[in-house]
Parts: structure tokens; C-alpha cells; sequence
């Protein structure tokens, strides 16, 4: 009789584990959740701002420092709320959080600024096809693959020291910072959507119902219609991914700053030329 009782709570306790594994898998497929004590460093983390409306992105570079990229107009000290905006202008933790070079979007905060009371996400790398599709909303995984993780963490503190350019919610912003960071891929076509799965999301989604919209001549249900249109603005998010574009290059951290440094001294003498004709027009219609 005990060996009977212990086989079947033997048994019980299986069905348990493969339940957990079931619901870890369907889980993985919805949501990239993680714990605090799972992160290491070189991990793509990211979290939701404005209730879910977007997400910002960074690289976790252990010691519970995040290395991430923000607009410079926007660059107030992390541990800032509206609150306490008047009362508090450092983090009561780390004396570094929110370390950054003049004139550079790129920050050094503590994970509890860069989370700002949100939930903590891993970004996924190396994801198949059928996965990457299964994901409908965009900025959570691409196909590519991770660069080791010391490569990760020397080009995030490079460019903590040297800028990330000027910032573009389309083509140069938070998650584009983490992914060239994580993969040193740089897209070479510069009309073209940036690397990350949020700018891909909001163009490909109106893409996918201007694209849909002949469909509902053929298709009289509205779920098949939003069906086709889904199943477009995944295609849309799938071929813009950097792990797939074949217009990307590997360029290396200390080559990127320096592409950076020449485009800002040709912005500078441009506006100067400008400045000038401006006064040169100023002196003949006097």
C-alpha cells in the first residue's frame, strides 16, 4: 500500500512539473516577464511606460546599473518623479545614477530609477520565425543573434562615454541603442525604418490596413478581415527585423563613434552656413 501511495504521488507531482512547463511555455509566447534575480549582466531589458503605450529599453550592465538612451531634451535625473521633482535631485541610492557626458542621450541609472515602479521584461534574441510571428506586438525579440557577453557590455560603457548620436523615435531610440549593442548591427540604408520592433510596429500596423483594405471587397466576415490584416502587419514587423534585412553591417564601437563625432562636426558647420547666408541676406535687404 505505501509503494502505492508513494507511486502516485510521484505521479501527481510529475503532472504538476509538465503542467508548469506548459504554462511556462505559453507564457514565454505572451509575455517576456522576468524576475530581478534571473537578470545578468549583458541582457536586453526593457519596460512599459504611459500604461503599456511604449517601452523603453536598456542594457543591464550588472551591479544594478542599466546603460540606456534617451531624448537629451528629456533628460532629467531618473529618480525624479513629479512629486518629489522639487524636493529631490539625486537617487537616494546610487550617488551615479543618471551619469551622462554632456550633450549625450546616453544614461547610467540604477535599475529601480530605470524601471520607475514597472515590471521588469527580457528582450529575446535567436527566436525562430514561427516564434517572432507569434509575437504581435513589436520590440520584445528579434532573430538575431547576441553578440558574447563582454562584446555587449565594452560597446555599452564606449558609448556611455561617447554618445549614441542624436535621437529619432524612428530611426535612432532606446531599443535601436540596446540592439546595437547587443548585436553591433547597423542598418546601411538610411532611408529606411531604424532597427528596432516599435518604429517597424507603428509603420507596418497602418501599412497592413491600407494594404488589407482591397481584402474586404473578397472577404465579407470582419474577422476574416482582421485576420489578413494581422497576419500583414506581422509579415511587415518580420522583414524590417535586423536578424532577416540583408541591407545590415557589423561595425565596431570605436568606428561608430567616430562616424558619430564627423556627422555632428557636419551638422555643426552646416548650421554655421546657414547662420551665415541668414546674415548675409539680413545685410543686403538693409
Amino acid at each position: 500500500i505505501s509503494h502505492k501511495s508513494k507511486g502516485k504521488a510521484l505521479g501527481r507531482e510529475r503532472e504538476r512539473e509538465k503542467k508548469k512547463e506548459e504554462e511556462g511555455r505559453r507564457m514565454g509566447l505572451l509575455t517576456n516577464k522576468m524576475e530581478r534575480e534571473e537578470l545578468k549582466p549583458g541582457d536586453h531589458i526593457y519596460t512599459y511606460r504611459a500604461v503599456f503605450a511604449y517601452s523603453h529599453h536598456g542594457i543591464f550592465v550588472g551591479g544594478s546599473k542599466v546603460v540606456h538612451f534617451r531624448p537629451e531634451h528629456n533628460l532629467l535625473p531618473e529618480s525624479l518623479s513629479s512629486a518629489s521633482s522639487s524636493s529631490q535631485d539625486i537617487c537616494p541610492t546610487f550617488p551615479d545614477c543618471g551619469f551622462r557626458q554632456p550633450n549625450s542621450g546616453v544614461v547610467l541609472s540604477c535599475l529601480d530609477c530605470f524601471l520607475k515602479n514597472g515590471s521588469l521584461y527580457c528582450f529575446e534574441y535567436g527566436v525562430s520565425p514561427s516564434v517572432f510571428l507569434t509575437k504581435l506586438r513589436g520590440g520584445t525579440c528579434t532573430t538575431a543573434q547576441p553578440d558574447p557577453t563582454d562584446s555587449v557590455i565594452h560597446r555599452a560603457m564606449y558609448l556611455l562615454q561617447n554618445g549614441f548620436g542624436n535621437y529619432d523615435i524612428f530611426k535612432n531610440n532606446c531599443e535601436d541603442f540596446a540592439l546595437y549593442c547587443k548585436t553591433g548591427l547597423l542598418i546601411m540604408d538610411e532611408l529606411g525604418v531604424g532597427r528596432s520592433g516599435q518604429a517597424s510596429s507603428i509603420v507596418g500596423a497602418p501599412l497592413a490596413a491600407i494594404l488589407s483594405s482591397p481584402f474586404k471587397l473578397l472577404i465579407p466576415s470582419p474577422i476574416g478581415v482582421a485576420t489578413v490584416t494581422a497576419g500583414m502587419y506581422c509579415m511587415s514587423r518580420y522583414a524590417t527585423d535586423i536578424g532577416v534585412r540583408t541591407d545590415v553591417v557589423k561595425v565596431s564601437v570605436e568606428d561608430l563613434a567616430l562616424n558619430l563625432d564627423l556627422k555632428t562636426i557636419e551638422q555643426v558647420g552646416e548650421e554655421d552656413e546657414e547662420e551665415e547666408e541668414e546674415d548675409s541676406d539680413t545685410d543686403f535687404v538693409r
